[in-house]
């Protein structure tokens, strides 16, 4: 009796394992590909938005661009989309805020091509250029399209408002795709499009952990400056070739300024930027507690040299109290990381207007006072 036992159980066990590999309780293909789509939610971007299906993901960039990304070449698109096969392989970034997503991401190896390695610090990158891994292709309006084709990309992410000189990239046949990061006017709308290229790459699920971990860490600051009760003011920029260009009171960093608990001077502007006369600027921040000021210096900057190329900048309340906020782009990789980083600019900001609001040992990545 045991021994007939024994071998019934041995028979079921057999059919179960057949029924695994091959019968109705295995999972297809197509579900396990299914399981395996993340959903993206798109919280505060204004560029993009996302739409999934059974077996395709409609991308809508802008007013006018409508991608399909698929993973089989077999799926049909809706009419009005480009089909575009993911993950992609390789691509070219043709900004340093586009470069940021594929660094937060932790996917320098999708890059072929960039722009150019000016102020540009990340040493994997700068690495992958000189043993040729990623090729240099000229800067935007004149680019190199034999080096655009050298880098074999599967598409290239472009800034269409930029100086362009696309048409001829165009005439390679390279699929271009905006990335329209730079006009976002929220800092997290502009972090947010490490989402848009994590769908491109197969990183969903990174693109949202890690942007999750930003948001909750941004807003957690921003809720904590939002009840202080003396909220200075501050304004931003420096004179150049005879104007001053003003961030306006749309601009995202306008914004960051709100969250870390100031008024910015252009506060009901709505514009996100503008060149003012001198004039124009000083009736605005003549008494304006703080000034943030973002350059290229060479060398070490000080109040001196802010005086020595405008001799006008010391009637500025904020430059008679030394109250100067500064970030040195040849020493910080400023725009190389910072779209990714919204939370840390904000907190640079805060340990300046509110120091009380942050550990007494922070020590700032950015923007720290002009000493």
């Amino acid at each position: 009796m045991m021994k007939k036992t024994f071998c019934l159980l041995t028979i079921a066990m057999l059919l179960c394992a057949c029924t695994g590999k091959g019968g109705k309780s295995q999972q297809t293909e197509a579900e396990a590909s299914a399981d395996s789509v993340v959903a993206i939610d798109v919280k505060y971007a204004t560029g993009f938005s996302v739409r999934d299906s059974a077996d395709v993901r409609l991308v809508s960039v802008g007013q006018k661009e409508r991608f399909a990304l698929v993973r089989s070449n077999d799926v049909q698109v809706p009419d009005g989309y480009v089909k575009v096969r993911v993950p992609i392989k390789s691509t070219i970034c043709m900004t340093s805020l586009q470069l940021s997503n594929f660094t937060a991401l932790d996917a320098h190896d999708v890059v072929k091509g960039i722009t150019g390695t000016k102020n540009l610090f990340n040493e994997d990158i700068l690495q992958r250029v000189k043993d040729g891994r990623i090729v240099k292709i000229g800067m935007e309006g004149n680019f190199d399209t034999e080096l655009v084709l050298a880098a074999n990309p599967d598409l290239i992410f472009i800034s269409p408002s930029k100086r362009g000189g696309y048409e001829a990239i165009k005439e390679t046949g390279i699929l271009l795709v905006p990335h329209l990061g730079y006009q976002e006017l929220d800092p997290l709308g502009q972090a947010e499009w490490m989402k848009f290229v994590g769908m491109f790459i197969g990183k969903e699920r990174e693109a949202n952990e890690t942007f999750a971990g930003i948001e909750q860490r941004y807003n957690s600051l921003k809720e904590k400056a939002a009840e202080v009760e003396q909220r200075p003011t501050v304004f931003s920029g420096e004179m150049h070739y005879g104007n001053w260009h003003a961030v306006g009171g749309k601009n995202y960093l306008a914004q960051i300024f709100r969250d870390a608990g100031a008024e910015y001077v252009i506060n009901d502007d709505e514009t996100a930027g503008e060149d003012l006369e001198f004039e124009k600027l000083y009736s605005l921040a003549a008494k304006a507690d703080y000034w943030r000021i973002l350059n290229s210096f060479p060398g070490e900057f000080s109040y001196e040299a802010l005086k020595a190329s405008e001799p006008r900048n010391e009637l500025f309340q904020a430059f008679k109290e030394r109250k100067v906020i500064f970030c040195n782009m040849k020493q910080q990789p400023y725009y190389e990381i910072s779209p990714v980083q919204p939370d840390v600019l904000l907190k640079d900001f805060v340990a300046v207007f509110h120091p009380e609001l942050v550990e007494p040992d922070y020590k700032p990545t950015y923007y720290r006072l002009l000493k």
